[in-house]
């Protein structure tokens, strides 16, 4: 019950509250896989997301077009990351979602071998 001394909290007030509400006040232990350039889509064989929190819902949605990365993830929720990769932690856990790791960078060629390719060009069309 509010009294006429108490502060009006409009919208502005509510993402100060929104992440712990969302995360049940749970923090993501530290020994997570989760970086931001990890790569996540909807698992195969998902159960049913109807009885999800929204936030998580919608978490499955963004995944269901394909791979996106944490740091995707979060910029399309405007949540803070670290609440993002509890959810998705959750939900990977719960068998909605999958990760891939990041594919790597191409390794640097040698040096020696696009040297002998140039030299090859020039003797070719010299």
């Amino acid at each position: 019950m509010t009294t006429p001394d108490d502060p009006v909290l409009g919208p502005e007030a509510s993402p100060l509250v929104r992440p712990y509400v969302i995360t049940n006040g749970r923090t993501l232990l530290s020994g997570e896989d989760l970086s931001l350039i990890t790569l996540l889509t909807v698992a195969e064989g998902a159960p049913r997301s109807e009885l999800l929190d929204p936030e998580k819902r919608r978490l499955i949605e963004l995944c269901s077009g394909g791979y996106l990365s944490v740091a995707e993830i979060a910029g399309h929720t405007q949540l803070p990351v670290g609440i993002v990769r509890l959810l998705l932690s959750d939900l990977i856990d719960s068998g909605y979602l999958c990760t891939r790791k990041p594919i790597p960078s191409a390794e640097l060629v040698d040096r020696r071998i696009l040297e002998e390719v140039l030299h090859g060009l020039q003797a070719r069309f010299g």
